[in-house]
């Protein structure tokens, strides 16, 4: 029996720009189209949580200030 994948397959398009831009990049840093999409999700994903992390204090600060304003604290 074959060893099982740990790793999911994925087809995804982009535009002929993005594409060419890309293939570059790839060439560049001697990386394969894998590394750099695995990459470029990282990223986001982190950019992603660090983005909702700022929305949860800003909203959190902001219902710290009203409650402190209904308890007459400046």
């Amino acid at each position: 029996m074959p060893p099982r994948r740990i790793s999911r397959t994925i087809t995804f398009s982009l535009p002929p720009e993005m594409y060419e831009e890309v293939q570059r990049v790839k060439d560049e840093e001697s990386r394969d189209m894998s590394e750099l999409v695995r990459e470029a999700l990282r990223l986001y994903m982190e950019d992603r949580e660090l983005r909702r992390q700022l929305r949860l204090e800003r909203l959190s600060s902001r219902l710290t200030g009203a409650s402190d304003e209904e308890q007459g604290e400046p």
